[in-house]
């Protein structure tokens, strides 16, 4: 995988102590999922606005899990690509994380099927 370099939104940071500030104080990346992190830590307990070094440590570990995650279904599988049936082989003897896989791919199914019966229904196809 030499061509990672090249690839946008899989750059890697590098520590220089900084914890992830420039000069000026400001966040070197844009930060992805803030506040869906804020909601959930709330919703399990956390202050309704925890620190933000909580959420952006959070949120490291979120975009490390996600990534390498992404890494290791690119390398089963057809290369170079993900698919759902790689994720769920690579989270399968997490019991947990894959009966909520399971849950979650069946819900988006039963949505596909309310939404086909929907449009079946109001445009007559």
């Amino acid at each position: 995988m030499a061509d990672e370099e090249d690839e946008p939104g899989f750059e890697e940071e590098l520590d220089d102590g900084s914890g992830g500030l420039d000069a000026a104080g400001h966040g070197r990346r844009k930060r992805l999922f803030s506040k869906e992190l804020r909601c959930m830590m709330y919703g399990f307990g956390d202050d309704q606005n925890p620190y933000t070094e909580s959420v952006d440590i959070l949120e490291d570990l979120v975009i490390e899990f996600i990534t390498e995650m992404t890494h290791k279904a690119m390398s089963i599988g057809r290369q170079g690509r993900v698919q759902v049936e790689d994720i769920v082989f690579l989270i399968r003897k997490d019991p947990r994380k894959f009966a909520r896989v399971k849950d979650l791919l069946t819900m988006n199914e039963e949505l596909k099927r309310a939404r086909k019966a929907f449009d079946e229904a109001n445009y007559g196809s």
